[in-house]
């Protein structure tokens, strides 16, 4: 190969970045963490969220103190609902996030208002999501600083999972 298809190759190696760049930050996108959780809420036939920015100012705010370590811990805020999960790698984005969450889905018995999760699982990720009264949504996800993946947090308001209320 001649020195002459270098540039063409670079160019076209960094068109190839850009994309999987692009296609990265649109599952990371307002939309994305909208559509995710209006499907699983439209399902169950509750009304769609909306994004809130303030919410999401909130969201990002713990986003980026988690991104040190991107432990999974809550932040501890009443004001708002919130889902946490960590990935260690770039296929975790906000929409697989939510997906992880709607699929608990499978543990939750709407009869008996229960949780039925084996042990290490639980589903009240999903009843956050399903919330009747949770009318907003802002989220936030970020790389990881000390290289381990990646941290995703919604928060919701008005929050849910009231014991003894059901979602819907």
């Amino acid at each position: 190969m001649g020195f002459s298809k270098l540039p063409f190759l670079f160019a076209t190696c960094m068109l190839v970045v850009a994309m999987m760049s692009l296609s990265c930050n649109a599952q990371n996108s307002e939309k994305e963490y909208l559509d995710s959780h209006n499907a699983a809420r439209a399902d169950v036939g509750v009304p769609p969220l909306t994004w809130d920015n303030e919410v999401a100012a909130y969201a990002r705010s713990y986003a980026k103190q988690r991104s040190g370590d991107c432990k999974m811990i809550h932040s501890g805020n009443r004001r708002y609902g919130e889902n946490i999960a960590w990935g260690n790698a770039a296929f975790m984005t906000g929409a697989f996030a939510v997906g992880l969450w709607v699929d608990e889905k499978m543990y939750y018995n709407y009869t008996s208002n229960s949780c039925n999760a084996p042990p290490g699982k639980e589903c009240g990720h999903y009843t956050q999501v399903v919330w009747n009264t949770s009318a907003t949504v802002g989220c936030d996800r970020v790389q990881c600083s000390n290289n381990t993946g990646y941290f995703v947090t919604c928060n919701y308001s008005p929050p849910g999972n009231f014991f003894g209320q059901r979602p819907y």
